[in-house]
């Protein structure tokens, strides 16, 4: 995907109809990752518009959204931009999601409540990297 990655700028979307969330992860994005662009999206909709205009390469998305769930959207966007790599986010850590999000073509499951930020910073290096 052109553009994806430009220079050092990891161009990420954040997929969540839960503000306070979505502003807090982007915050703690921008610490670690000062360049990384970012946007916003509120459900899988307005996911799938932002998509085709900012190409992301990096998405993480909400496993809960209205509409649509995360799982849903996460295949639609696997199936038309393989490339990107996409990170689930979740209020509930069950096994079952995690396999469900694997499944579907996610890189990794986190859980909103204990994210653990150095592991979402090795996950986005290796992104950057391109491994």
């Amino acid at each position: 995907m052109v553009g994806s990655i430009e220079g050092n700028h990891l161009k990420t979307l954040i997929v969540e109809n839960n503000e306070i969330f979505r502003r807090s992860l982007q915050e703690r994005l921008r610490m670690i990752f000062p360049s990384m662009l970012i946007e916003e999206a509120a459900d899988g909709n307005e996911a799938l518009r932002k998509i085709t205009i900012f190409h992301p390469k990096l998405i993480l998305i909400d496993f809960q959204l209205p509409g649509e769930n995360g799982l849903q959207v996460t295949r639609k966007i696997k199936a038309k931009h393989p490339d990107v790599s996409i990170i689930i986010v979740t209020g509930h850590d069950l096994e079952e999601y995690r396999e469900a999000a694997l499944q579907h073509g996610a890189l990794d499951l986190f859980t909103k409540d204990s994210i653990s930020y150095e592991k979402l910073e090795t996950v986005v290096k290796s992104i950057m990297s391109g491994e």
